[in-house]
């Protein structure tokens, strides 16, 4: 049943005032659908539809809100309440939602929070702004080793309910050092009085409390993990990252990326939700940069603006091929770069490798530049007026302009990440850029050498 549907009967009962028919049809739907319906309500039957929520299912759909809809809701609900929410939700969940929240409601929320859940909120807090420690979970399952099977499987059944996740369990020394990972899987078919660390994996990848997060999601996706545990420096299992928090953060860094490589300040609001003032000051800055930057360009003909005078029908023939050559450079180089950056995002290559990334971008090159070369000289030779000697300056330009393209466009990415910068900064605008000023100082300098 699609969403549209969904909605149209459930307003049907709103409306109607049906409340335990609402209520029911409700605990039908997934969290995330009930979320999504709720964002179509106004203020007062936000208010009314939520509290018909059974308390085993509000919490999650409180996850799965909009910052400004949880506002809105804390805000009505009362701080009481809404600190009933918070405390039925998952520790992980309920950090991400108070680092949302305006200051002034996050002290009002925790004044009514248990001293327990106020500590372990605050500890989370503490933690440096995306590293693993301020996306982990403290709701998992761990065992002292020489546990049995059997002990480990009565425990999942009395507490497991109220853990994010139950599927790797985690095996802990008397000094809580993580020793050992065991599949959910391994322990249904062993055997009760196995000990749990006989049957568990001793070759544990876990990530520390400071990692950052990119690090943290690449080593999830390098190992194929459903979760990965985080130990502090000691090596004392603290926490687990779950799979749904990686793809967040694997979603929040490639939109960053993508920002980037479009020359704009990454933002971390919905576009719908930046005001137009934040979107120029996340956009003004790069678009003068690169305006200046592009600026070199005209500086380069005006320089040779004599010449143009001198060669006079060459000279016009000469500046009707310049956003040809410029347009094929920068979409060479543009082709180049986002390859190099994609390669350093998936860990496929690193610095080392740049002998071997521009080898290869430069046969590419070769052989795309003389393809595109031949076609143009014999189009121009034939098709137009200009002659040979304008058709050969033209093509070869375009041939050393394609190599120069796509030696920058692979070369930057790779020693911006050497530098610590990101690779991203290193895209299309910035690479086009510098390859249309190239582009023209070849041009002219072939020109002045073939026609005098």
């Amino acid at each position: 049943m699609d969403f549209n549907t969904i909605e149209k009967r459930l307003n049907a009962l709103v409306e109607s005032g049906k409340k335990g028919e609402l209520r029911g049809a409700l605990s039908m739907l997934n969290e995330v659908d009930i979320a999504e319906y709720l964002a179509t309500l106004d203020n007062e039957r936000v208010i009314m539809v939520f509290r018909l929520l059974p308390k085993d299912i509000s919490a999650d759909v409180f996850s799965y809100m909009d910052t400004d809809q949880r506002t809105r809701l804390i805000d009505a609900l009362g701080d009481q309440e809404a600190m009933r929410i918070i405390d039925d939700m998952f520790v992980d969940d309920a950090v991400d939602l108070l680092e949302e929240l305006p200051a002034g409601v996050v002290r009002r929320l925790l004044k009514g929070a248990d001293e327990e859940k106020r500590r372990l909120i605050n500890q989370f807090l503490c933690y440096p702004e995306n590293s693993a420690g301020s996306i982990m979970t403290i709701e998992y399952m761990e065992f002292h080793r020489g546990v049995t099977v059997g002990e480990a499987m009565a425990e999942i059944r009395r507490t497991g309910v109220d853990k994010e996740t139950i599927y790797t369990l985690y095996v802990i020394d008397e000094y809580r050092k993580l020793i050992g990972t065991v599949q959910l899987r391994k322990l249904l078919l062993a055997r009760d009085e196995q000990k749990i660390d006989e049957i568990m994996n001793e070759q544990v990848v876990s990530v520390t409390t400071v990692d950052d997060q990119e690090m943290v999601a690449d080593t999830v996706r390098h190992y194929d993990l459903m979760s990965i545990p985080v130990v502090d420096k000691e090596g004392r299992l603290v926490g687990i990252i779950t799979a749904d928090d990686i793809m967040d953060v694997i979603e929040d860094e490639n939109t960053e990326d993508f920002e980037k490589m479009a020359a704009m300040t990454p933002s971390e609001d919905e576009y719908l939700k930046n005001s137009v003032l934040t979107l120029v000051k996340n956009r003004f800055p790069w678009l003068l940069i690169l305006m200046v930057s592009a600026m070199f360009t005209g500086l380069i003909i005006t320089h040779f603006e004599k010449s143009l005078l001198d060669w006079g029908t060459l000279g016009v023939a000469l500046t009707s091929c310049m956003p040809m050559l410029m347009d094929t450079g920068g979409n060479c180089g543009s082709q180049a770069s986002t390859l190099a950056i994609r390669a350093l995002a998936l860990g496929e290559i690193e610095l080392s490798d740049i002998g071997k990334v521009l080898w290869k971008e430069v046969r590419v090159a070769a052989i795309v530049g003389v393809a595109l070369a031949t076609i143009n000289f014999f189009r121009l030779w034939l098709f137009t007026s200009y002659g040979p000697a304008v058709a050969a300056v033209v093509s070869v330009t375009m041939c050393v302009t394609i190599l120069l393209a796509k030696s920058i466009g692979c070369t930057l990415p790779i020693l911006a990440k050497s530098i610590k910068l990101d690779p991203a900064l290193m895209a299309s605008p910035i690479i086009t850029t510098v390859v249309d000023a190239a582009s023209l100082l070849i041009l002219f300098s072939l020109a002045r050498v073939v026609l005098g």
